[in-house]
């Protein structure tokens, strides 16, 4: 018992602190970004959109505003059969801007399936993807197709920024993970490429792009695909994203599990890329920041059923049950008393929010399971 406690325990260690030391010691593969073409590409925005008329207004708006030249950007909202006033909102804007566009799916299929149904309109040599509540800084777009100089680029995802003016726990934890995992990206792009990326500020080459089945979660499958091409995926930390922060832990769950399922179904159906022979330091990235990471319930599991069994022991394995159950005791006391402004707390039930998440989407996963359609920002 005490060797699957220290194994397990090995494990969680190597997932969320070794990993990223181990990619600080791999050789790095610089990225040309100063180097940019005289002639700038052609940029389309893909904007997938369901009931979005409280805010596709100043998406668009913002997109229309960036500080990237006026007359290479064109903007397509997909709205997927929204039975609110997105569409006479869209159809309002594109009358009298014909930089602006509305495509329509019928019935509605979810937005995997409306990229696919965008690409044949698209007519910029980039493609940016956002989402319909994305802001973007002024500059946002410029710094996405600037990393694009590079020729070994093939996929480019920006930073993104939770805002919480409120300073609820959801948006905290949130905060403090995509700190975590921004910090990953940046030294997975300096190794090989990014795994994962941010589907609210990111951006493809046209050429590279392949349709994805209506269930693939595109923001993990797409530029998966890019790498099989060949291509990097690289982290620009100067496109900055600012998105809300989903309000109270429900909807962030039901989100996460939503998120979580799809990424399992992605990996299943990517599984190639897991043979280092053909993908080399790419093949052990996906590995260590994807499949550990949604498994790592599994190891917290064993940890603490292991350490509670050898608390007899001695004084070390008492003190580290008694570490842990503080640690999930803070975390369902937030869970119960939403609201609380201690970051750490935040965090600690943040932690524990996303892992219940994967594990109930790993159970929805081994029964086959898969989620296509959903409401915006209700999970």
């Amino acid at each position: 018992m005490e060797l699957l406690f220290w194994l397990s325990g090995l494990l969680v260690i190597y997932i969320y602190a070794g990993y990223p030391l181990l990619l600080r010691f791999l050789p790095k593969k610089p990225i040309k970004r100063d180097v940019l073409s005289v002639e700038k590409p052609r940029v389309t925005v893909l904007i997938p959109a369901f009931n979005e008329e409280k805010v596709i207004r100043a998406t668009i708006e913002n997109k229309l505003a960036q500080s990237y030249p006026a007359e290479l950007i064109d903007i397509i909202v997909i709205s997927d059969e929204s039975e609110d006033k997105t569409d006479a909102i869209v159809t309002e804007i594109a009358e009298q801007n014909p930089r602006v566009k509305l495509v329509r799916q019928v019935p509605r299929q979810g937005k995997t399936s409306g990229l696919n149904l965008a690409m044949p309109h698209a007519m910029g040599e980039i493609i940016v993807f956002s989402d319909a509540n994305s802001h973007y800084q002024p500059d946002a777009i410029e710094k996405l197709v600037a990393c694009f100089a590079d020729p070994d680029v093939g996929y480019v995802t920006g930073k993104m920024v939770y805002v919480n003016e409120e300073g609820n726990v959801i948006g905290d934890g949130c905060s403090a993970y995509m700190k975590y995992e921004n910090h990953l990206r940046r030294l997975e792009a300096d190794v090989s490429s990014v795994v994962g990326v941010d589907g609210g500020v990111d951006a493809v080459r046209k050429s590279l792009y392949q349709p994805m089945n209506a269930d693939q979660l595109p923001d993990f499958v797409l530029p998966l695909k890019v790498v099989t091409q060949g291509k990097r995926v690289i982290y620009c930390e100067e496109a900055l994203l600012n998105e809300e922060s989903l309000s109270n832990s429900q909807s962030e769950f039901r989100m996460r599990v939503r998120v979580s399922l799809r990424a399992f179904w992605a990996m299943w159906d990517m599984k190639h890329l897991f043979n280092p022979g053909n993908y080399g330091l790419f093949s052990l990235q996906l590995f260590s920041h994807k499949l550990l990471r949604y498994l790592a319930f599994i190891p917290l599991i064993l940890v603490f059923v292991s350490n509670g069994l050898i608390t007899g022991e001695g004084w070390f394995y008492q003190y580290t049950f008694l570490m842990q159950i503080i640690f999930y005791g803070a975390a369902a006391f937030v869970s119960l008393n939403d609201g609380t402004k201690n970051r750490w707390l935040a965090l600690a039930n943040y932690f524990c929010l996303i892992n219940v998440a994967a594990a109930m989407a790993f159970l929805k996963f081994i029964k086959g399971e898969k989620i296509v359609i959903w409401k915006p920002r209700v999970g």
